[in-house]
């Protein structure tokens, strides 16, 4: 090399270490976030971007609907295929404005054979806008085989939203109303074919009642069962089975997805969780479903359990482990997750209005033998959080999985921060301060 090369090249050199970002890692998207600010009741996202540090750049959603904070809420929030769909409540019976939002992610995923890579390449767009007094005040969002169901409360029935309705024709033939069910509504729907609906009554000719109703080629058509019990307030379909939340412990029956079964014939199976100190039987009012095992809580403060059934057992029985949530406290419901490395954790808070109490992040190892059983689950650890901002049914910490299951993502309604948490050792590997009240939270692109 001549000595004029050789200056070139150190010249070459200088310039290059002395360019930004020379020895830093170039940053990469690892999550595009979605979350509820119940502060303002906007929509918000943000980009989780990893390098030497991890950053998150909060925004605002362009184009959502301005909701009046005083008289409309978000309540649940799912996601499929790249659409998001939020629920809005209001508080005059769905008189005022209330329905639902669907939101394009701008997320896409790129099949490579044995594996996959998402792109951040576009900014979410809102694709379809319900919102008017004709929508029933929905309460419950689900999400079953891939498309989005909602709950009409004061229309007594349930409004199906595909996925591929709303990617066709502008999101304006994407909705399909059905009467089934009424007053507080709880469902579960099987193969996109049919949805079992639930009456809230205590008392009269609909307590304990379901509606099963055909989807697709059986619109509409279907037939009637009851539980033992009313004030059913839980449902969800696994392994074949549809639990239901009654007054009165866990019912489950059969899933008939081509309305085949007569009313007079449908089985109805009862599981017995126990009674509280007062000889009141218990129940729940949430199901969460893990491969194929059923999770949900019952009891409260001290008397707290997380419970379990396997769906797919032939005989299920109902598995039980005390949380000991202290006075004052409550359990939320639990959030299932299989780590990288194969251990099943649920994952709960322990939340209070009293600032006195400490608020956590319960890490239940359920099955630490991996036998395939939870009957040795246990409270692990637990983890301080941020400040909740409980107000009726709004303001709690609310975590969903990112980057493979390798982390959790939590929302701190409080002081209102974001937190990723390691799932190898359960550090706080982040926190961000977005302002606002965030509360429900969803990843897209993990």
């Amino acid at each position: 090399m001549t000595p004029i090369q050789k200056q070139l090249l150190s010249l070459a050199l200088v310039l290059f270490s002395a360019a930004p970002g020379f020895g830093q890692t170039k940053p990469r998207t690892v999550v595009r976030l979605f979350w509820q600010d119940a502060a303002d009741q906007s929509l918000r996202w943000g980009d989780v971007q990893q390098a030497d540090t991890w950053s998150l750049a909060a925004e605002t959603l362009t184009g959502f609907p301005k909701l009046d904070a005083d008289k409309q809420a978000h309540v649940q929030m799912q996601v499929s295929e790249g659409m998001l769909l939020t629920a809005i409540h209001d508080t005059q019976e769905g008189a005022f404005q209330s329905g639902w939002v669907a939101v394009d992610t701008g997320v896409t995923k790129e099949e490579h054979g044995d594996h996959f890579h998402w792109h951040f390449n576009s900014p979410p767009v809102v694709r379809a806008t319900r919102l008017d007094d004709q929508q029933g005040n929905p309460a419950h969002v689900y999400n079953y085989d891939g498309n989005f169901y909602l709950a009409n409360d004061k229309k007594n029935g349930v409004t199906q939203v595909t996925v591929a309705g709303l990617r066709q024709h502008g999101g304006q033939q994407a909705d399909r109303f059905i009467s089934a069910g009424g007053g507080h509504i709880t469902l579960a729907a099987v193969n996109n074919s049919v949805v079992y609906s639930t009456w809230i009554d205590r008392e009269g000719d609909k307590l304990g009642q379901v509606d099963v109703v055909g989807l697709g080629s059986a619109a509409q058509s279907g037939y009637s069962f009851h539980l033992p019990s009313g004030g059913i307030h839980g449902a969800t379909a696994n392994s074949g089975r549809v639990f239901f939340a009654p007054a009165d412990g866990i019912c489950w029956v059969t899933a008939d997805p081509t309305l085949s079964t007569r009313p007079q014939d449908v089985q109805v199976n009862h599981l017995a969780i126990g009674v509280d100190p007062q000889g009141t039987p218990l129940r729940t009012g949430a199901f969460t479903n893990h491969r194929n095992f059923v999770l949900f809580n019952t009891g409260r403060g001290e008397t707290s359990k997380l419970c379990w059934l396997d769906a797919a057992s032939p005989k299920p029985s109902i598995g039980q482990l005390e949380l000991k949530i202290p006075p004052g406290a409550s359990a939320g419901s639990p959030v299932a997750v299989r780590t990288r490395s194969g251990d099943d954790y649920a994952l709960i808070f322990q939340e209070c209005t009293d600032a006195s109490v400490e608020e956590k992040l319960l890490v239940i190892e359920l099955d630490p033998n991996r036998d395939g059983l939870f009957s040795d689950a246990k409270v692990a650890r637990s983890l301080a959080v941020g400040a909740s901002l409980i107000e009726g049914h709004s303001g709690h910490h609310e975590l969903t999985t990112i980057a493979g299951n390798r982390f959790v993502v939590l929302t701190n309604p409080g002081d209102g921060t974001i937190w990723i948490v390691s799932l190898a050792d359960w550090s706080v590997t982040a926190k961000f301060k977005v302002g606002g009240a965030p509360t429900r939270v969803v990843a897209v692109g993990s």
